[in-house]
């Protein structure tokens, strides 16, 4: 009996093959190739006629023999990188190679030029503290000496315990020693979340949230012009507060004070206390629709953005406006502030990012990488990371200087809220109503979830306008076109068994930009 073998198409089988020549040589990944002998003479030999030429005839340095037997025990064993027959100094007429300090005088003895030797270099790193004697190491440049060792002339080296032992000595071992092959790394797990609870009350679009640091409540901005007050545990509105003649879009409740604070379209930007539930300032200097604030960690300053294509810096207490924080060239949607520098960044409609340096009011870098508008900016709570959501991807960022981490793709749709939490996941939501569950560390998108809208509301309203975990982390809560805030909440039964990660190391190369 002949069993008939499953056919595939070519485009599986090659895929297929690139997948297992992937797996057999991902160890080996960025592993320099192992260098030749001969052809690295070869090639020490041509620097060496073509850079040193000039200065062939010299004799090799060598220390004096004294300083080398002072050496701790550990560098006893330790050959001198000196021919021999060679002269021991070397007397440099005319310019002096290091000039005297001033009123120094040239005399015998610092007229004569000692280049340290490779012993005395050791005995010196042995002797400085870890972090300096590591960068004196890596300062070390490559002398005549070493190139007429390769060149072919005797091959002493270091015994291998020499240098770990002297690198120990030094405090931690150079790390360009004992580099290892980049691995790509496994995602860790998260339990999948799962919708807990449908709320319902406003009359329009939910725009903005916000949960007071006690974790009793929270505050929901919207397109009705209130702002409601919900309890966290029971999801009951406490409170309702109008004010507002247009949609709110931004709220944030003080850690500092018992104040709330919100912004709307209708350029307005308002204090409240909540002690009397009523407005007590206002911040006027907006000249369109105020799109976000924020509030700064320790200091009573408050940050807002606007479609003015500025964000504003206000002192909370005088309300004056300490710096406007111009160069976006198109509407600014997003701000965020930081206790450490850069303290304040922004997203916007113009596609690009800006860090802030708070104190002199300018830009301290301006990161173009995304291609369509930024509309979202999320810090990491414990790392010095940050995420910024735009229709093209979702990209991470390290502090200070903004340097480019990874993509994070996959998310086809404009994603208007980020979310992350300390355990390591990001939320994305968007304007189609879904939602991404992303693994920080790997980029790894472990869950997607689309929830069904209010009855009664089109499909059209499904979208995310913001989501916030709370305190616990253990809710997650959206606000949501259908005009409903939905609270999320990990599943408890799920393990790893029920809900494996569903992970392949990825054969081509992360896209940059």
């Amino acid at each position: 009996m002949t069993e008939d073998v499953q056919k595939h198409s070519v485009h599986t089988l090659v895929f297929r093959s690139l997948k297992r020549t992937h797996d057999m040589f991902v160890s080996d990944h960025a592993k320099s190739v192992s260098m030749d002998d001969e052809s690295f003479k070869l090639k020490m030999g041509v620097k060496l006629k073509a850079d040193y030429g000039a200065v062939l005839h010299m004799p090799v340095l060598k220390e004096g023999k004294d300083r080398v037997s002072q050496l701790p025990g550990s560098l006893h064993g330790h050959q001198s990188y000196t021919q021999p027959g060679d002269v021991p100094d070397y007397l440099i007429t005319g310019t002096h190679a290091y000039p005297s300090g001033p009123g120094v005088a040239l005399t015998a003895d610092t007229k004569i030029h000692r280049n340290p030797s490779e012993g005395g270099v050791h005995s010196m790193a042995l002797a400085l503290p870890p972090s300096q004697a590591r960068q004196e190491a890596s300062r070390t440049a490559a002398g005549v000496a070493d190139i007429h060792r390769h060149a072919g002339g005797a091959e002493r080296s270091h015994p291998p315990s020499t240098a770990v032992s002297l690198l120990e000595g030094g405090g931690t071992r150079n790390s360009s020693l004992m580099r290892k092959a980049p691995t790509m790394p496994k995602p860790q797990w998260h339990p999948p979340w799962k919708l807990f609870r449908v709320i319902s009350g406003h009359l329009g679009w939910v725009r903005s949230i916000a949960v007071e640091p006690g974790n009793q409540w929270f505050v929901t901005g919207s397109a009705d012009r209130t702002i409601k007050i919900w309890d966290l545990a029971s999801g009951k509105l406490k409170l309702s507060l109008t004010g507002h003649i247009s949609t709110v879009r931004g709220v944030a409740v003080s850690s500092r004070s018992p104040y709330l604070f919100s912004c709307g379209e209708d350029k307005q930007v308002k204090c409240w206390d909540l002690e009397y539930n009523k407005v007590i300032r206002h911040y006027h200097g907006h000249l369109s629709a105020v799109y976000d604030l924020d509030l700064h960690p320790t200091i009573d300053v408050l940050m807002t953005c606007s479609r003015d294509a500025t964000a504003r810096v206000w002192d909370i207490r005088t309300k004056a406006n300490v710096h406007t924080l111009t160069g976006h060239t198109n509407t600014v949607a997003t701000v965020r502030c930081q206790a450490a520098e850069p303290q304040v960044i922004t997203g916007s409609h113009d596609s690009t990012i800006r860090l802030w340096d708070l104190i002199a009011g300018k830009t301290r870098a301006t990161l173009t990488n995304h291609k369509k508008s930024v509309r979202t900016i999320v810090l990491h709570p414990r790392q010095y990371t940050f995420a910024s959501g735009s229709a093209d991807n979702i990209k991470q960022w390290m502090f200070p200087d903004g340097n480019f981490i990874q993509n994070l793709s996959g998310h086809n749709a404009i994603i208007n809220t980020l979310a992350v939490n300390s355990d390591g996941v990001l939320v994305s939501g968007a304007d189609n109503g879904t939602i991404h569950m992303w693994d920080w560390r790997t980029g790894y998108n472990f869950q997607r979830i689309h929830a069904a809208v209010q009855p009664g509301s089109l499909d059209s309203e499904s979208g995310i306008f913001a989501c916030m975990f709370d305190h616990s982390e253990s809710r997650l809560i959206t606000a949501e076109a259908d005009k409903t805030i939905k609270v999320y909440k990990e599943d408890d039964t799920a393990t790893e068994e029920s809900h494996p990660i569903n992970w392949k190391p990825e054969i081509l190369k992360r896209k940059r930009f």
